[in-house]
């Protein structure tokens, strides 16, 4: 059974969601009582979902949230020059938090991500701010003398990636979503649908024993020809799955069959539950948005996590380009712009389905970039800002210390490259706290955890 009924079900709560998407989400997403119970119906009691939102080349931190006091926009536009955003237009999109930042700092969203607006002001969203990877906590007085060990070949960009994703650098065999999945797969009914990738390979999604399953935006790959007969035979296409599939005494080509075998069965699982839950039925997402397309099938294999049997599951969606050493000002704003409308969309169809406080997506991306332009883009960097997203977070705030902004401040380690004052592992023990994962798990899943001080695994954002 899907969390809906029925298709009919389904298709009317959608749109009142979509109706309901377009006013906001500081309106609630039911008109009337019928469509509160028809929402409670449709959630899974014991179900949670962790998806994260990898943006390829390293996002530019101080576009995607500049600052918006006075003091703090005049350091902004100082340090950055011709790459700095109008004050003016930062006026619509100031972020007001239930908690204000000391000494008056104040931020704003880029102008092209205001759809995340209404979620940040419905407490639906937060900020968690210089967040990066770290070994263990470095000052900048330890860095400068290379007093603590450090990630290996900071702002490279295979390394840094494979390092917010696995706690390793390239050549890292799992990552810590896999390594959640390793943890809770058995309580699925098919293991093989615990870790899901909609955009490639990602070592985050890779765990000791569960693997990742890759889905395309139109739904599950198929392996062979999906017609029942090969070259108009039906026992053709039987036999070459016998082929393919069967047992053999050669330890190589037994174990390729059982691989083969499975893949085999769960598209034939996914496809089948997918088609009660056609794409047609999520009308929130914008088109000719990549990372909306992506995100509109992990809503729809969702929405269909009960009839799978699904109780725990990992997505990883992704968006490239975000390596701008040239165009920045031209380019940031429209890419920057796709993933807030995907996220907004996304959060807006987990509502209607009833099951927002069972999802929480977040962001990452390589590393930061420097505040300092580069003629006019930005060069690598080290930590940056990203949003956490879901029913269940506790948003409308910033969590962690807003950074000195300039050049040559105690959080820049030269050109505004920020030093992380949140380590990727406290951003990810955070989020894996809140799925499931014990304390006396967390290192297993996060080997570095252990350098921290334990009361400063969990921020709280979620």
């Amino acid at each position: 059974m899907s969390c809906f009924d029925h298709d009919q079900s389904r298709r009317a709560f959608l749109k009142r969601g979509a109706a309901l998407g377009l006013a906001g989400v500081a309106t609630p997403f039911v008109t009337s009582l019928a469509a509160i119970g028809e929402a409670a119906a449709a959630t899974s009691t014991d179900y949670k979902a962790l998806v994260c939102i990898f943006l390829y080349g390293g996002n530019d931190y101080a576009n995607t949230l500049p600052p918006y006091d006075t003091t703090g926009y005049n350091q902004y536009q100082a340090a950055r020059s011709v790459l700095a955003i109008d004050r003016a237009a930062l006026a619509a999109t100031a972020l007001t938090p239930s908690t204000a930042l000391p000494n008056g700092r104040q931020y704003a969203l880029a102008p092209t991500m205001a759809s995340l607006l209404p979620l940040f002001n419905a407490g639906k969203l937060a900020v968690a701010l210089n967040v990066g990877t770290l070994v263990q906590p470095t000052t900048k007085a330890q860095y400068t003398a290379n007093s603590v060990r450090l990630p290996p070949k900071l702002f490279s960009h295979n390394d840094q990636q494979s390092y917010f994703q696995a706690s390793n650098p390239e050549g890292a065999t799992t990552g810590w979503g896999g390594r959640i999945g390793d943890l809770f797969q058995s309580g699925n009914s098919s293991s093989t649908l615990t870790c899901i990738n909609t955009s490639g390979n990602a070592v985050y999604l890779t765990g000791s024993s569960a693997v990742q399953y890759a889905v395309g935006t139109g739904g599950p790959i198929a392996l062979i020809n999906n017609s029942t007969t090969l070259y108009s035979s039906a026992t053709a296409m039987s036999t070459l799955k016998s082929m393919i599939t069967g047992s053999s005494t050669n330890i190589l080509a037994n174990e390729h069959a059982k691989v083969t075998k499975r893949a085999l069965d769960t598209y034939t699982q996914l496809s089948g539950a997918l088609a009660g839950a056609p794409a047609a039925n999520f009308p929130l997402f914008p088109t000719g948005n990549s990372l909306a397309d992506q995100l509109k099938m992990v809503a729809r294999m969702i929405s269909v996590s009960a009839e799978l049997g699904a109780k725990r599951q990992v997505f990883f969606v992704s968006l490239g380009g975000f390596d701008m050493h040239d165009f920045l000002l031209r380019d940031h704003p429209t890419l920057i712009g796709r993933v807030a409308d995907a996220m907004k969309a996304f959060y807006d169809t987990t509502a209607a389905l009833g099951v927002a406080d069972k999802v929480t997506t977040f962001t990452a991306s390589d590393f930061g970039r420097t505040l300092q332009a580069n003629d006019d883009g930005s060069d690598h960097g080290w930590g940056s800002h990203h949003f956490v997203m879901g029913g269940a977070v506790n948003g409308q705030k910033f969590y962690g210390t807003a950074p000195a902004i300039g050049n040559g401040t105690p959080d820049d380690v030269g050109q505004g490259r920020l030093l992380p004052t949140i380590s990727v592992d406290q951003y990810a023990a955070t989020l894996a706290s809140w799925f499931g994962v014990s304390s006396g798990q967390m290192s297993t899943v996060l080997p570095n955890i252990n350098n921290y001080n334990p009361s400063t695994w969990n921020l709280g954002f979620v």
